[in-house]
């Protein structure tokens, strides 16, 4: 059983000022794998003001400095990733094939991206007699979800380190493993003493605090709309910048042309990946009603075909990630139901063999109406929504009519018709036919968050911009 009751402040492993401890359970089992320390605002205190000292330094470093460091965490990542997969296997239950496929490559992925942005940044801009320059914002705490929860490190941590800021990580609770060797590959990496530290918490012991500190100029959330407006209101007296990566409910709109049946089961098989735990996830799949019956039984058979538990499968899925979520999950298939969405596969209650754990069964509504409550709310679980559209106007209507704008993705052979569609999508990050790009900024419009992530995108979020006036056009910068 894993043991994680330190945490990792200016370069060292030290004792919390408190000792209180968690246990953490693994998902698939009900039994509890680990325990780790709940931090206080008293630690928070150290690790910011520890964090405060670093900056001195670490702002001033170098384009060279920051790529160095960066490549050197990214060999002692290569050198630990069967350790990352086996702990984001262990705190989440993700069969081996994700764990050490994509929640261990997204990782790697965005720091490769980060090193490629950090090359030739532009840090200073000329602007006649004035010098723009772009500068580290200062202290920022990091606080991140337990979904993808090595891919959310990445996407703030390496930022940050490339643009000269110091930080405090407080990860997840329920998926707090995989953070505990990431700050163990920091200090084998040889980060700064101050430059990168973690403390475990919850949210109003940790989270709370570092939002609220007076010393750290600079929130970055990821998590549920609820936590993201708290952490938002905390930090407002305090003037600091907040970005948010939040909820979705994110359209698919499936269109009518020869590619159907691909472009259903393709949304289904996207909807179900890391069971369905994905704030950008198409879980509302708009189809043209003359086409519903057809994409039923398309939607069906694809659903059939996801494996749920068995990790020797390739399509296999796990379970949700805790019991409090599997309630969650259960309580919005029992609510599609009682308003008369039609269920096309799946339905509440584990799967068939899987009396222990937070398993799900993969779940397709269809004849979904926008007003009901599971088109409205972002489930989190593998439950995909099926609505009808009558012409293309309406498909983006429905698609538009949700609090949620983070992303949107359009399916369908012709693809002019698919970017008029796109444009037209009120989110951040839009897909067609489900591509993926992992230089693409991401983020997203309305209650799904402010600021982007993501390669080079993410790097303005760590920054101030000063202007130098009468800087002379004749003085190299």
């Amino acid at each position: 059983m894993r043991q994680y009751t330190q945490f990792y402040i200016d370069g060292r492993w030290v004792e919390p000022v408190e000792l209180k401890t968690l246990d953490v359970e693994n998902p698939a089992t009900e039994e509890v794998c680990g325990q780790i320390a709940l931090g206080s605002a008293a630690d928070v205190d150290q690790a910011v003001a520890a964090a405060q000292r670093a900056f001195a330094g670490w702002s001033q470093s170098g384009r060279g400095e920051r790529l160095d460091l960066l490549r050197a965490i990214q060999a002692e990542y290569q050198r630990r990733r069967s350790d990352l997969a086996d702990a984001v296997n262990e705190e989440m239950g993700a069969p081996p094939a994700l764990a050490a496929g994509l929640q261990v490559d997204l990782g790697a992925g965005h720091l490769a991206t980060a090193i490629e942005a950090l090359k030739n940044f532009a840090f200073t801009e000329r602007r006649g007699e004035t010098m723009v320059e772009r500068e580290p914002i200062g202290v920022c705490g990091l606080i991140t979800p337990w979904n993808w929860p090595l891919n959310q490190i990445a996407v703030k941590v390496y930022p940050a380190l490339a643009t000269g800021c110091t930080m405090v990580l407080k990860p997840s609770e329920i998926a707090p493993f995989s953070a505990y060797v990431f700050t163990e590959i920091m200090a084998a990496a040889g980060v700064p003493a101050g430059v990168y530290n973690m403390i475990n918490g919850d949210g109003p012991g940790v989270g709370e605090a570092l939002s609220r500190h007076p010393d750290v100029d600079m929130v970055s959330f990821t998590g549920s709309t609820r936590a993201g407006i708290a952490v938002a209101e905390n930090a407002a007296p305090t003037v600091k910048r907040v970005t948010q990566e939040l909820g979705g409910k994110s359209p698919n709109v499936v269109l009518d042309d020869e590619t159907f049946v691909d472009s259903v089961t393709a949304g289904v098989r996207s909807m179900m990946l890391n069971s369905g735990q994905s704030c950008n996830a198409p879980s509302r799949m708009l189809v043209p009603n003359s086409r519903m019956d057809e994409a039923i039984v398309i939607a069906r058979a694809a659903a059939e075909q996801v494996h749920v538990g068995d990790p020797a499968e390739a399509t296999a899925i796990g379970p949700v990630a805790s019991k409090a979520q599997f309630t969650k999950v259960q309580a919005l298939i029992d609510a599609g139901i009682a308003e008369g969405a039609t269920v096309a596969a799946g339905g509440p209650g584990r799967p068939a063999g899987l009396d222990t754990g937070y398993f799900v069964r993969p779940t397709v509504f269809a004849r979904v109406t926008n007003e009901m409550t599971i088109a409205r709310e972002e489930i989190f679980g593998p439950v995909l929504c099926i609505l009808g559209y009558d012409d293309l106007d309406q498909a983006v209507e429905i698609a538009n009519d949700t609090e949620y704008g983070l992303a949107g993705y359009v399916s369908g052979s012709d693809v002019t018709a698919a970017r008029a569609v796109a444009r037209r999508i009120r989110a951040g990050w839009v897909a067609i036919n489900h591509a993926f790009d992992i230089n693409a900024p991401f983020g997203g419009y309305k209650r799904s968050g402010n600021g982007r992530e993501w390669s080079d995108a993410g790097f303005h979020e760590y920054l101030e911009i000063k202007s130098t006036l009468g800087y002379g056009a004749d003085v190299g910068g």
